[in-house]
């Protein structure tokens, strides 16, 4: 799988806290609970993970049924059941039910954890499991409901499921797809080149997302039939299984009230004070627990009372709610890493370069609750082409970045840059050479006329103006010579960044599944590199 290697710090949407994780951890330790480039901070980590109690056969329970309601693979069920072992841990990382499975970066989520799962077992002598939480309580429907793909001309094309009853009101997980969902897989099947693999990408969408199907259970079985065969297993967060597991994390947010909004805020000034900036500003005194009954309703609380929606009740009443049912309660941003690592042996989050801010503010919160913090894992980037583009960028040394802007101006450098040396030097010299004759004529004008200097300058502006004009005319004529150039060009750009976005965060999984069938995962899995701070424009 040929490759170039790019330093993060070179991506202009990469925020100073990614870098320093990446390349100067010392800078951000006091945040964190772990250099992950260390294998003492994994031996640390383990151990401190093995001394949190837990309840893995429960654990485990809940998954096997999860798995077997959408028929997972038995790659993933055995995986699965490792987890009721006690001494089994987990490396985890997730994300939002997007549609067809999401942006790539969903993908590069799941194989970075699942190649850390399998190095640290072989380094460290345990088992550990890869686990993909499906963030499945929120609400954004805009932001999980539709994805982009690239046609035959490699232009991008979103395709959006109409909206269901409660979108936007209601958890992602409370939706179903109704019969309109037949007409989105068909303008995806429309979109999407037709490849080797279309026929069978399309049938195993259409099992998964068939009109009844929960947006968030369609997802799981997607990524299932993708990720399911290499042993990863995917969890529903909203399973009322897993919530009694969980229950004393709501139990002592609602006892201590404003306790964790205080403790990540304290935190983001700190990161603030540290040159960096603060990911989340909660409200004082708010309580970072959702409550699910007539929709996603926040929990306030003045004094011992509280309020959800339009009905109120006392805090005990509201913690006798947590003990007994736990099911309607949802973690925000905040918890949800603490719900996370009290259901799970978790050893290592896999997160989002810039998702690092807002989980620099978490470290208080863990001791607050008394949940070991787990180490934090920068996934694997990348952009993937075809060897055409990779050949291209190499062959004109361009760095990956010339591609993002829509407008001209790389394109118009890198024409500029194949003109003939004689072409160019001609041009700069004629261009030269007049100035520094009117440069001259200025000088000497004044003996004859003072007034004439001001007419000789409007004549040099003047014949600068013809002399750019006459160059951009050399650059077009150039353009119109070398219309491959030009085509190469444009087909890579918009392969790297489609409509000016890089392509990890707009195109979707689903696209590169139709280009690349089934070698997609083993091949990504066997060469991708998971050194921290780089980014990996790859052709497969």
């Amino acid at each position: 799988m040929p490759a170039l290697t790019v330093d993060l710090r070179e991506l202009p949407w990469i925020r100073p806290l990614a870098s320093d994780y990446a390349f100067q951890y010392a800078r951000v330790a006091a945040f964190f609970a772990g250099d992950p480039s260390t294998p003492e901070a994994w031996r640390d980590t383990i151990a401190r993970s093995q001394a949190t109690p837990r309840q893995p056969e429960a654990l485990s329970r809940a998954l096997m049924a999860q798995l077997t309601r959408r028929q997972a693979p038995p790659q993933a069920v055995a995986a699965a059941q490792r987890l009721s072992q006690p001494d089994t841990r987990v490396i985890i990382t997730g994300q939002q039910a997007g549609l067809f499975g999401g942006p790539l970066f969903t993908l590069l989520k799941a194989l970075t954890a699942m190649k850390l799962a399998s190095g640290v077992e072989a380094a460290h002598g345990v088992p550990v499991v890869p686990v993909f939480w499906i963030d499945a309580e929120d609400h954004d429907w805009p932001e999980v409901s539709g994805t982009t793909v690239l046609d035959a001309d490699v232009a991008a094309v979103s395709v959006r499921a109409a909206d269901v009853d409660g979108a936007g009101h209601e958890p992602i997980a409370r939706l179903r797809f109704n019969e309109s969902l037949a007409a989105t897989l068909d303008h995806l099947a429309a979109a999407l080149p037709v490849t080797e693999f279309t026929a069978t990408t399309l049938e195993a969408l259409r099992r998964a997302y068939a009109p009844g199907h929960g947006v968030a259970d369609a997802f799981g079985r997607w990524l299932d039939t993708v990720l399911g065969p290499h042993g990863l297993v995917v969890y529903d967060s909203s399973d009322p299984a897993t919530k009694p597991l969980a229950s004393q994390v709501f139990t002592r947010e609602c006892r201590a009230p404003g306790t964790t909004a205080a403790l990540a805020t304290q935190a983001g000034e700190a990161l603030k004070a540290a040159g960096y900036h603060a990911q989340v500003t909660p409200q004082d005194g708010a309580v970072a627990l959702f409550h699910l009954g007539q929709g996603r309703q926040a929990i306030r609380m003045q004094g011992g009372t509280v309020t959800i929606g339009d009905r109120t009740l006392t805090q005990q009443q509201l913690l006798d709610e947590c003990q007994t049912h736990p099911q309607h309660f949802s973690p925000n941003v905040l918890l949800r890493p603490i719900v996370q690592d009290t259901l799970f042996p978790t050893i290592c989050y896999v997160a989002g370069p810039n998702e690092l801010a807002y989980l620099g503010q978490l470290r208080g919160i863990y001791e607050h609750f008394g949940i070991a913090m787990p180490l934090m894992y920068q996934r694997a980037t990348a952009t993937l082409v075809d060897s055409a583009s990779l050949r291209f960028i190499r062959k004109h040394a361009l760095p990956i970045t010339a591609f993002q802007a829509q407008d001209e101006r790389s394109l118009n450098d890198l024409l500029e840059a194949q003109l003939p040396p004689t072409v160019e030097a001609a041009l700069t010299s004629a261009a030269a050479r007049i100035s520094d004759e009117l440069e001259q004529l200025i000088r000497v004008v004044p003996q004859v006329d003072v007034t004439l200097e001001g007419t000789v300058r409007t004549t040099q502006g003047r014949l600068q103006h013809e002399m750019h004009t006459l160059h951009t005319k050399v650059i077009h004529a150039a353009k119109r010579k070398d219309e491959t150039l030009r085509r190469q060009f444009q087909r890579t750009r918009a392969l790297t960044f489609p409509l000016g976005h890089s392509q990890e965060r707009e195109v979707g999984l689903v696209w590169f599944v139709n280009r690349y069938g089934d070698a997609l995962v083993p091949r990504l899995l066997e060469s991708l590199p998971l050194a921290m701070g780089q980014h990996h424009v790859l052709s497969i």
